[in-house]
């Protein structure tokens, strides 16, 4: 009950926005995007979080953006974007046809000592059945170094933001939930899961950090396995 009547003028807008995963008995389904659902809440959110942030109530902060995620974009669906492989060759998000582990990251992002080993090994063991992408904004330069650390099945994106100037999606993808931030898609790009990754782990030993973030892949991935595929809902006035 603590945060009930602070948060009623942000989960107003998310309530009220909440109702497109009851829209199955609309004459045409109109599947909800992330860039949509998105830009109709992040205002309130973004107040919100920065009166938190001043008042530096970090489980605060972390209610807020639990709330956006369960009330507005679980459910919806990633935009289609196009970005850059690492070695040039441009790309669609839709490209790629397996649930999906997608991580936003940034060159500002530093890995703790036992992050990039874990998740190496998670998709050592998971990338038949599981597209395991990384979605870097930052010089090539910075990307590269990371890249050779990371397990070659892992596909890496880059952002040109002189490129992507004009992509509404990019924006939103940067600017809305912060990086690094983890998307968990299922084959047909509905979101099912949004989580930040690990903070406050600089400074463990490297078993520490490796187990915490094996841990944390695992996890993850799990939720992705577990998900049911989800019905044709166009076929459903059929």
């Amino acid at each position: 009950m603590r945060y009930l009547k602070r948060s009623v003028f942000i989960l107003i807008p998310l309530i009220l926005f909440g109702g497109h995963r009851q829209a199955y008995g609309q004459e045409e389904y109109q599947k909800p995007y992330f860039s949509e659902v998105i830009g109709k809440n992040i205002r309130a959110y973004r107040l919100a979080s920065r009166e938190a942030r001043y008042a530096k109530d970090d489980e605060r902060l972390q209610f807020l953006f639990d709330s956006l995620v369960d009330h507005v974009v679980v459910g919806s669906y990633l935009d289609n974007f196009r970005v850059r492989k690492f070695g040039g060759r441009r790309i669609d998000l839709n490209y790629f046809k397996k649930p999906m582990y997608l991580i936003t990251y940034a060159d500002w992002c530093t890995p703790g000592i036992g992050e990039i080993p874990a998740l190496n090994d998670l998709v050592q063991k998971n990338h038949t059945e599981i597209d395991f992408v990384v979605l870097f904004w930052g010089p090539r330069r910075t990307i590269r170094k990371i890249k050779q650390k990371l397990h070659p099945k892992i596909t890496v994106l880059f952002v040109n933001e002189k490129e992507n100037n004009h992509s509404f999606i990019i924006r939103r993808m940067k600017h809305s939930l912060g990086l690094p931030t983890t998307f968990l898609l299922d084959d047909q790009k509905r979101i099912i899961n949004v989580s930040r990754l690990l903070t406050h782990h600089y400074g463990l030993a490297y078993e520490e950090s490796y187990n915490k973030h094996f841990q944390y892949f695992t996890q993850k991935v799990t939720l992705v396995k577990a998900h049911e595929p989800e019905l044709n809902l166009l076929n459903l006035n059929q």
